[in-house]
């Protein structure tokens, strides 16, 4: 029977070199490839989590969307541990769309907000 290994969320942005420096520089992730000229699709990566990204003219969810889906999560990564990649973060200066915190079912979760408004999740132990 074939195994699922991986799931490569595919993100939406509207400014590709912004959003690279962002994955890369704020989130520490590795700029896995890029592809065409100029480049409309790259995918990052940081450990066992890789993240597609897209550019687009448009963003698909616009702002009455965001108005009434506050939480709307673009990607979940899946963590060991949530409190050090917090802390990491917290110390190079991110922007917390939800803080860490516990949730109701016992994971510990926290979101970043990309440059476009996408929410990532970050939840573990």
């Amino acid at each position: 029977m074939t195994q699922i290994l991986a799931a490569e969320p595919q993100i939406f942005v509207t400014d590709m070199e912004r959003s690279l420096a962002f994955y890369r520089d704020l989130l520490g992730f590795r700029t896995v490839f890029t592809f065409g000229e100029p480049v409309f699709y790259a995918q990052v990566g940081r450990q066992g989590a890789r993240i597609n990204l897209r550019l687009v003219a448009s963003l698909p969810f616009d702002r009455a969307f965001r108005a009434r889906e506050v939480d709307a999560l673009s990607a979940t990564l899946a963590l060991d541990e949530a409190d050090p990649l917090f802390r990491e973060y917290q110390e190079a200066g991110a922007s917390f769309h939800q803080p860490l915190r516990v949730e109701d079912w016992g994971a510990k979760s926290f979101i970043v907000a990309d440059p476009d408004g996408n929410l990532i999740a970050f939840a573990g132990s």
